[in-house]
């Protein structure tokens, strides 16, 4: 493993640390600007929006996103191993 993956093996470890709402909104007040942190929450209201069976047009409307972006989130909801998982819990 080279020291790059080292650095997001630790940024991972330390994520799955965090215990409590406090510390997850701590560390990303830390690591992220604002809008950063919006940005993200927007593209997993996307992809909850997308496995609802919500169409594009939907999701525009309701999400604060680029047609870009959604086109992302939307390969990732398909075939991706996060937002399927995840979300449907």
């Amino acid at each position: 493993m080279d020291h790059k993956d080292e650095k997001i093996e630790r940024l991972y470890r330390l994520i799955l640390s965090l215990s409590t709402m406090e510390d997850c909104r701590a560390l990303f007040d830390d690591l992220c600007t604002n809008k950063e942190v919006e940005k993200m929450a927007e593209r997993v209201y996307a992809a909850q929006l997308l496995l609802e069976g919500k169409t594009y047009s939907q999701v525009m409307a309701q999400a604060d996103i680029s047609s870009a972006t959604l086109s992302r989130v939307s390969r990732c909801v398909q075939y991706g191993k996060g937002y399927s998982k995840l979300l449907k819990k």
